[in-house]
């Protein structure tokens, strides 16, 4: 009887170079973790200014995920199962952000919700203001996240295939009810995990918030301003909040990785 040796095709310099990579990652947070103060680890992520900038952080990445909900999954279905000149022009601006310096970004939004701006003008005549308000935050963080929705769904999509909801238009079903009863639930997992994963990238937004809604405490300064700020006086402050915000986004991104695995399906061997 033959043994099976556990072979997974991965040469023993891959792993080398592997752990090469993962100590580039995780080195940096150990350094920062020896660096914190952690006699008044708790003082320091709880004075008012602290609290205030994790709130706000908070309420705007939960306002900007229910943004990216809303407009990322008609933009996914559209690039997924549409066909329409253009098409990939559309995909290509909707991912433009995730290679776009964010201060590039928070330009282009000055440029067309500020007082001067393309549509600031008309908006201020109606008594509207965007920029630097804490709308503006939530602007900003809509437009780097937006793109990590739809590249999941999108991807989800194409997995999934249209099988299932061409059946059920030939049995007569509408296409919002197919939308609804068939084409959602059916790639629930992948909107959860690039909902979950547009969570994070709000959280850390810095460059575009900072250029679109500026750093006005309890309006604007979210975290990562926070800790800018405190940088430059309260260094074992900086420290701390960095920790925290470190927390928190590995904890998202666990949430993530873990709904992803929990939606495999498990195939039984007879």
């Amino acid at each position: 009887m033959i043994k099976r040796s556990g072979y997974h095709g991965i040469p023993r310099w891959i792993y080398v170079i592997a752990a090469v990579g993962g100590l580039l990652m995780v080195l940096p947070l150990a350094a920062m973790l020896l660096r914190v103060n952690w006699p008044q680890f708790i003082p320091l992520i709880t004075s008012e200014s602290s609290l205030a900038a994790l709130g706000l952080s908070l309420r705007t990445s939960a306002a900007s995920t229910a943004l990216c909900v809303v407009l990322g999954v008609p933009l996914a279905l559209v690039l997924a199962r549409g066909e329409f000149p253009g098409q990939r022009l559309l995909r290509s601006f909707v991912l433009l952000p995730l290679v776009l310096p964010p201060v590039v970004g928070g330009l282009a939004l000055l440029y067309t919700f500020g007082r001067q701006g393309l549509l600031g003008k008309s908006l201020e005549l109606a008594g509207i203001q965007i920029a630097f308000s804490t709308s503006a935050v939530v602007l900003a963080q809509t437009f780097v996240a937006l793109p990590f929705l739809v590249v999941s769904l999108e991807g989800a999509l194409r997995s999934a295939g249209s099988r299932y909801e061409a059946v059920a238009a030939t049995l007569g079903a509408r296409p919002t009810t197919v939308l609804r009863r068939v084409t959602l639930p059916l790639v629930l997992p992948g909107l959860a995990s690039g909902a979950v994963l547009s969570f994070a990238r709000s959280l850390g937004e810095f460059g575009a918030t900072l250029t679109f809604a500026g750093s006005l405490e309890g309006i604007t300064r979210t975290l990562p301003l926070e800790i800018y700020l405190q940088r430059e006086v309260d260094a074992d402050a900086a420290v701390a909040l960095s920790l925290v915000l470190v927390a928190v986004a590995v904890a998202v991104v666990g949430l993530s990785y873990g709904r992803r695995r929990s939606s495999t399906p498990v195939e039984v061997q007879p």
